[in-house]
């Protein structure tokens, strides 16, 4: 990214002459999915595609937002004294969120700001984008008014508008993998407890290979909603008898021990699926430690088929990529990564292979789809950042 052309756009734009740049990444999960509202573990990390921030603030208490990649919106204004959610707002209500949530928790945001914005991350790719912008405008309110936030404080903070302000009930996987990420690194998360591992990522002769089904996919609109209150309603019938606070609390025998305890079939299937995803992805966990990627590849493989049969989330797009996937020469395991419906499966892919791996794949689905798909390599990132002078 050419952080001085950026700068330089800001300026054309706002005309300050000081701005600061910053970066929050996008995030892919490795596996553990739809597992972080159910109290289960996940597993995701910070990748390199993001979101790039030039901000300064005003002195006065207007709020601009401008995004690249949004520019026939131009730029968005509001006002610090009144941070209510507006739909005419589009995309601006996601750093509006976060300066709302900020003031209400009482830190001292007394000024404007000016904030340019360019991101790199594919528009309904799954790959977090939203998230991303949270962080983003966290880390830049965070150092431009002094706030000493603790960095958790800002990625719960970045969940709350997720929730309370745009309406979508997502867990806190997004904001944590944007917020915490180390490069290198992915993160084993306890969502119940928010306690972490930073696990070392060695993927020796191999890359992770994101593939975009470039189905866009709009997740307050989706079925994620759904699915969560599937979940709960299964929760609660298991409860009739069992004291546990959550799915994520449960391993596989004693799952299928408590089976009976719930009489709707499709309730069966997602809880099922939110049980055997924690399991394999503490098993997952296991596998990176002792750098198995052979065994981490059949882990991500049976993640896909879970969410397929039991879940219901992956769709004709994502299960071609998939499957057209797991036929080709040098692929230890493929999965859709993100809630579904669209968006992206990643593939874990020997570095000599790639090149006809992504053209294959990339014919088979055009002739079944009817539209092309997009690859990407995945570089695992550091979390949201001030970036240096």
């Amino acid at each position: 990214m050419d952080l001085t052309k950026l700068r330089q756009s800001y300026i054309n734009l706002f005309g300050d002459d000081h701005p600061s740049a910053y970066f929050a990444p996008g995030r892919i999960n490795l596996i553990g999915e739809h597992t972080d509202y159910n109290g289960g573990h996940v597993f995701p990390c910070a990748i390199t595609l993001g979101t790039y921030g030039i901000a300064q603030k005003r002195s006065d208490t207007t709020i601009n937002v401008f995004s690249e990649n949004f520019r026939d919106l131009g730029i968005i204004s509001f006002d610090l004294n009144d941070l209510s959610y507006d739909k005419k707002d589009n995309w601006a209500n996601f750093p509006k969120g976060m300066f709302h949530f900020l003031k209400e928790k009482g830190y001292s945001i007394d000024k404007g700001i000016n904030i340019y914005i360019y991101g790199n991350i594919p528009n309904g790719a799954g790959l977090s984008s939203s998230a991303s912008i949270e962080l983003l405008t966290g880390v830049i309110a965070d150092n431009l008014f002094h706030l000493n936030c603790d960095r958790i404080e800002l990625v719960k903070t970045g969940k709350q508008v997720e929730n309370n302000f745009i309406g979508v009930n997502s867990g806190i996987m997004d904001q944590f993998a944007v917020g915490m990420g180390q490069a290198d690194h992915a993160i084993l998360l306890d969502t119940n407890t928010l306690k972490y591992d930073l696990i070392p990522v060695k993927l020796n002769d191999h890359v992770i290979i994101i593939m975009n089904t470039n189905k866009r996919r709009e997740l307050a609109d989706s079925k994620y909603n759904e699915r969560r209150s599937e979940c709960e309603e299964a929760l609660a019938a298991l409860q009739t008898r069992l004291d546990i606070h959550s799915l994520g609390a449960l391993d596989n025998d004693a799952f299928d021990q408590n089976t009976y305890l719930i009489n709707k079939e499709n309730l069966l299937k997602r809880a099922r699926h939110a049980v055997s995803e924690n399991q394999r992805t503490l098993k997952a966990k296991e596998a990176l430690i002792h750098n198995d990627l052979l065994t981490f590849g059949k882990l991500i493989n049976a993640s896909h088929v879970s969410l397929k049969y039991d879940y219901e989330v992956t769709g004709k797009e994502l299960d071609t990529l998939v499957e057209t996937a797991w036929q080709e020469e040098g692929v230890l395991g493929a999965r859709m990564t993100g809630a579904g419906f669209g968006g992206c499966a990643i593939a874990l892919v020997e570095k000599s292979h790639v090149d006809a791996f992504t053209k294959h794949v990339g014919q088979v689905y055009e002739e079944k789809i009817g539209y092309a798909p997009s690859f990407y390599i995945a570089e695992i990132a550091d979390g949201a950042k001030r970036l240096a002078e």
